[in-house]
């Protein structure tokens, strides 16, 4: 999976390896308690500020979810959230994929046109050294 953010790949903090909180060890990972729909998660990466939003995001997200489904289930609000992230993600793929496309075609004219004047360019240079 790729990864864009920076908060690396996050890794559960509670591994028995020592290495309390605000550690980073020698992999330069961060120790990082988040709180999500009223449980704490001990979690590493390599930015814990991104980290603390990513929990953000998907702490809200799963209260409105609840708020909105009235389901008091958290594995089941966990799974709408996670649906309802991954669907606001195919959405914003999709614009980016349509964009880039958009840019792709936008940078084939500008290269065809910089060739046609270059050629123009050439002739009118040409047609002076002549004249």
């Amino acid at each position: 999976m790729e990864t864009t953010g920076t908060a690396g790949e996050l890794e559960d903090g509670v591994d028995g390896r020592g290495g309390g909180a605000g550690s980073n060890g020698a992999t330069g990972r961060e120790a990082v308690s988040v709180d999500i729909y009223d449980q704490i998660y001990n979690l590493r990466g390599t930015d814990s500020e991104y980290i603390e939003q990513l929990a953000a995001m998907v702490d809200a997200k799963m209260r409105a979810v609840a708020a909105h489904g009235g389901t008091v289930d958290s594995l089941r609000v966990a799974v709408l959230a996670a649906l309802n992230i991954a669907d606001e993600l195919m959405v914003v793929r999709a614009r980016y994929e349509a964009l880039a496309g958009s840019v792709s075609r936008t940078e084939d004219t500008m290269r065809s046109r910089a060739g046609t004047l270059a050629g123009i360019l050439d002739e009118v240079l040409e047609d002076r050294k002549a004249g």
